[in-house]
C-alpha cells in the first residue's frame, strides 16, 4: 500500500511524496496547492483502485493520517445501441442580411415569420429554413426595422 505524504505550506502550496518520493505537480500548474489532494490521491490511487495510506501534516504541526479504500468498480453491461434513425429533412438555410438599422432594434423578416435583432454594428441577419418556412426561391424577402423604418428588400433566387 503506498504512502502519500503530503506537507502543507504557510502560502497553501504542497509537497507530496510517495513512499518518499517526491510526486512532481503538473507542468502546467508548476505547484500543488491545497486544492490538489483529490487530483494527488486519484493519481496514485489510480482513480481509487488500490488503497493508499495518507497522511497530512499542516503549517501549523498539525497532522492528519487516513486509508483511502480501494472503490470496486463494476463495469456496466453491455448495451445494444438502437440502430440510428434515419435525418429528418436537414434544415436548408438561406441567410438575409440588410444595413442601415439602428444597433440593437427589432427587426421583422416578412413574410413575417419572425423577428431578429440588429447587432451593435447596426447590421441585421436572418437565417431561413427553406424546408419549413415555405419559401420559393422565387419570393422576395423584406427586413424592416421597426425603430429606423429601414427596408431592406431581397430576393432568395
Amino acid at each position: 500500500m503506498p504512502v502519500i505524504r503530503l506537507d502543507v505550506h504557510d502560502d497553501g502550496t504542497v509537497s507530496a511524496t510517495v513512499d518518499g518520493e517526491p510526486l512532481a505537480p503538473p507542468v502546467a500548474e508548476g505547484v500543488w496547492r491545497r486544492g490538489s489532494f483529490a487530483r494527488i490521491i486519484d493519481q496514485v490511487t489510480a482513480e481509487r483502485m488500490i488503497p493508499a495510506r495518507v497522511e497530512v501534516t499542516e503549517a501549523d504541526g498539525s497532522t492528519f493520517t487516513d486509508i483511502i479504500t480501494a472503490t470496486a468498480r463494476k463495469n456496466p453491461p453491455a448495451l445494444a445501441l438502437p440502430e440510428p434513425e434515419p435525418a429528418a429533412d436537414a434544415p436548408r438555410l438561406l441567410e438575409v442580411t440588410g444595413d442601415g438599422f439602428v444597433p440593437g432594434e427589432d427587426i421583422a423578416v416578412c413574410r413575417i415569420i419572425r423577428h431578429t435583432d440588429a447587432a451593435p454594428t447596426g447590421t441585421a441577419r436572418a437565417l431561413i429554413d427553406l424546408a419549413h418556412d415555405h419559401f420559393d426561391l422565387g419570393c422576395e424577402v423584406v427586413l424592416v426595422g421597426r425603430v429606423s423604418g429601414t427596408f431592406v428588400v431581397r430576393s432568395l433566387s
